[in-house]
């Protein structure tokens, strides 16, 4: 048995060690909200927070997370970054097909914790390997600087 620290609560889940921090998510606790893009870590898709960092999740094995605390897309929005973030992606309308989105949005959070007011330098440093189909790239980044403003 595992326990997990998602979202604030203690969760305890049966799987081996080696499953993939994304897997446990979407199949066991079924918290959909984190996508399957690539399962090689390059398109952001599964992006999570672990103690606070990005992380892609679909070659992150649960047995390794130990204590630290995962927060995913069910969530970011009761965190301050999370909620600037959210309302500027709306107000800006960057999504279309919305498939890139939680990963994108998770990356921009956890950028703006580390970072609260952000460059164009650190948003492309932050924002890469985060794969957007659509080409919403110039929204997100001003969605990005929006929600830096707001803070």
């Amino acid at each position: 048995m595992t326990e997990l620290h998602i979202n604030g609560e203690l969760r305890t889940v049966d799987v081996p060690p080696d499953m993939p921090l994304l897997w446990v998510l979407r199949d066991v606790l079924r918290m959909t909200g984190t996508k399957f893009g690539c399962g090689i870590a390059q398109c952001g898709a599964c992006t999570v927070h672990v103690d606070g960092k990005a992380i892609r999740s679909c070659l992150l094995p649960v047995g390794s997370i130990g204590d630290k605390a995962i927060t995913t897309i069910e969530s970011v929005g009761v965190t301050p970054a999370g909620t600037r973030v959210q309302k500027a992606w709306l107000e800006l309308e960057v999504i279309q097909c919305g498939y890139c989105q939680p990963g994108q949005i998770m990356s921009a959070a956890a950028l703006l914790n580390a970072i609260p007011h952000p460059d164009d330098a650190d948003i492309d440093a932050a924002m890469a390997g985060n794969i957007c189909r659509c080409g919403t790239y110039v929204r997100i980044r001003d969605a990005i600087k929006r929600a830096a403003a707001e803070a």
